[in-house]
């Protein structure tokens, strides 16, 4: 019998590990929520993920321009 185990999902944003707030939720959720916390992630794009030491990282990457 093959046993799998499932991966743990982890966000970085600035070099900050983020844990999920909820397996259940989608990408788009987890940003909101921390958009909350970190207001540059309300624009930010999502990468990933990259498995990495058993786990699925995801990292926020803030958009890069010039406001007005």
């Amino acid at each position: 019998m093959i046993e799998t185990t499932p991966l743990v999902r982890e966000f970085t944003y600035n070099g900050v590990k983020l844990p999920d707030p909820n397996p259940g939720m989608a990408l788009e959720q987890v940003r909101a929520i921390y958009a909350n916390q970190y207001s540059d992630l309300a624009t930010a794009t999502i990468t990933g993920p990259e498995a990495a030491s058993g786990k699925l990282r995801y990292s926020f990457v803030r958009a890069i321009g010039t406001k007005g």
